[in-house]
Parts: C-alpha cells; structure tokens; sequence
C-alpha cells in the first residue's frame, strides 16, 4: 500500500501548517520508506522556509500549476499523479481530492468558523470550501483535543472519526550550536531582557496585549524589550512602532532556537488556537511561558506556565512580572521537552490501521 500527502502547502508562504507537513512527511519517510509515502507534487529533500516555498523556482511553478488545473478544470491531474495510491492525505489547497481511494487530513483549528472576524475572506472561503471533503474523509486527525471538539460541534463530523494527534517539536530545533545564541543577540542586538512572541503578524494574536503588558513592565524593568519573530499576515496590527517593540520578520528554526534559548519569558496572548505550536516549542526550550486561556493552548501548556484572559493586559503584566522577578517561581517551570518533540509514534499506527500490509515495510 502506497500513502500520497498533499504537499502542495510546502510551495506557499505560511507558518505552522507548513511546520507541521514539513517535519511530518520527513519523518513518516525516514520510518516508512519514500516508496510507501510519496507527495503531490513529488518533492525530493528539502529545507523548510516560511516566507518562500521550499523547492525551487521549476518545481513551485510545476507544482502549483498541477494543483491549479486539478482544482479548477476538467483534468483529472491530481488522480493521474495518484495512481498507484491507495491513500491520500489532503490539505486545504486541494478541492477535488482524487477518487476511488482512501481520504484523510489535518485539521489544524476550526478559528475561520468559529471567529471569522479574525480571517480574510479568502480564508474563510478555504475552509469554507474545504468543509465538504472533511465530512466524506475516511478519518481525520485533529492536533489538540480543543479542535477535535470544535470540529464535531462546528461541522458536524462524527467523533469516531476523528483521531487526536498532538503536533510536537522537530528533533532539528534543539541542534542550534550555543555560540549560535549569543551571534543572534548581536546581530539584532538584542537587550539584557527581553520577551518573545513568535507567531503570524495578525489581529487573531493580539500583540498589542503583550505590547501594553511589557510597556506596564517597563516601570520595573526599564530595559526589558518585546522581540516580535514571525511573517506579516492580514489585518493591521497596532504598537508595533513603540520604541522598545523589535519586530524581526520570519526566521529559520535555528535563530528561533537562539532566541527561545536567549528570552526571559515567552508570552503567546492568541485569541483562539487549535494548537499553538510556539507554547510546545518554548516549553520545550524551558522557556518560563505565558499564555492565554480558552483554547488549545490550555491543553499545550497544561498547567506549566502563567495564564491570562484574552485581551486581559493587566493580568498578562503580572504573570509576565512573576517568571522574571522570582527565580523561585522561575526553577518550578518544568522542561517538558521529551513531552514536545515531535514523533511519528501515533501517526505511524493510525496510518496503519487503514493498511495491515504496511506493517512489514514499517519493521
């Protein structure tokens, strides 16, 4: 049995999903072989980059032309490049999956249903779009328990069929070389102190909560700095252009590891989540975490950091105020980081269980 996955988020700008993707396609073949998993388009190694597409000028354009004539004409591309498949795990790009085989996907957050003020309406058209083929999958794996809900409550699937997988941190995020730290620092020269944010420049985020937390901070600690590390999304994002705001754009992992290695805390104040893979990835880092309460973040986190309420600057200052002025409260924040990494463990068997036959290719 041959396992096909919708690449096809790989040659786009985006963040998390294509995180996840990435690192899952690699593992799945390090275990499984690449004659079992294969992608649409075919993708040979690559190196993941959030601002461009990972393969190269040819390949994007090929690919993307693929998936254009696939989703808006006649030509049946995608079952042609299926053939010889018997699953195929779809992502939100692909509007008619191919027939006659197995259908899987992802579900990330369900947040341009539930919150639709927060997207553009070309998002809320995707998912709106992606909808349908969610109901008629096979099965689906959902990354939190909190999207596993809304995904019942919101579109109706049946609970059977939807799987809880958590997503995980890369084994290659902890491969950043120490002296990689203190270069990041110069090199943006960053403050004694600092918070980080990592995350998509969007409304949905709601830095300007961080921004007035850390202002109120600054009182105190009057050189402590907000660094912002991630790609400009939709919408207008306020207080970016304080004085003690550094917004340093999309970065590799390895920078991002320098910098959770670096920061005095880590503050995510998202207004929903379906994950919220930078709260793993700052646990993982040891990181003292804050974060706000109401979604999948409160599953992710699971009591290892400070909580406020979405929008609440106020409370956001004081958990923020209590990992940096009290090492007391600084050495009880566990390092979770064998519970963070990322590992095929759970996807492997819940591929499995579509094919016995792949049991002899997995051992």
């Amino acid at each position: 049995m041959r396992v096909l996955i919708d690449a096809t988020p790989l040659l786009v700008k985006s963040a998390g999903v294509k995180n996840y993707l990435y690192h899952w396609i690699g593992h799945l073949r390090r275990v499984a072989g690449a004659d079992i998993i294969g992608t649409f388009p075919a993708m040979e190694e690559c190196v993941l980059r959030h601002d461009v597409s990972v393969a190269g000028k040819w390949r994007t354009v090929r690919g993307l032309a693929m998936l254009g004539l696939g989703n808006h004409t006649p030509f049946p591309v995608i079952d042609v490049a299926a053939r010889g498949a018997d699953l195929f795990h779809a992502s939100v790009l692909v509007h008619r999956p191919p027939r006659r085989m197995l259908l899987t996907s992802t579900i990330h957050d369900l947040t341009a249903f539930l919150m639709p003020e927060l997207h553009p309406p070309s998002n809320r058209r995707a998912e709106k779009s992606f909808a349908p083929l969610l109901r008629r999958a096979d099965a689906l794996i959902a990354v939190s328990e909190c999207t596993r809900r809304d995904a019942i409550r919101a579109l109706g699937i049946a609970p059977e069929r939807i799987t809880t997988i958590h997503s995980g941190v890369a084994d290659a995020f902890f491969e950043c070389p120490a002296v990689a730290v203190d270069a990041v620092r110069r090199h943006y020269r960053l403050g004694r102190e600092f918070v980080l944010f990592v995350g998509t420049v969007e409304p949905r985020k709601d830095i300007p909560t961080i921004v007035h937390a850390v202002e109120r901070l600054r009182a105190t600690h009057p050189d402590l700095t907000l660094v912002v590390a991630g790609p400009r999304g939709w919408g207008e994002v306020s207080g970016l252009d304080r004085p003690f705001v550094r917004v340093i754009g999309a970065q590799p992992w390895f920078v991002l590891d320098a910098l959770y290695r670096r920061a005095d805390a880590f503050c995510l104040a998202s207004l929903y989540e379906g994950f919220g893979l930078p709260v793993a990835e700052a646990l993982a880092r040891g990181v003292p975490t804050v974060a706000t309460t109401g979604s999948a973040i409160d599953e992710v986190l699971g009591g290892a950091g400070g909580q406020f309420a979405p929008g609440d600057a106020a409370k956001c200052a004081d958990e923020l105020a209590r990992v940096l002025d009290d090492p007391a409260v600084r050495d009880q924040i566990p390092t979770t980081r064998r519970r963070c990494r990322q590992s095929p463990e759970r996807l492997i068997p819940w591929l499995m269980c579509f094919a016995p036959s792949l049991n002899a290719s997995f051992y």
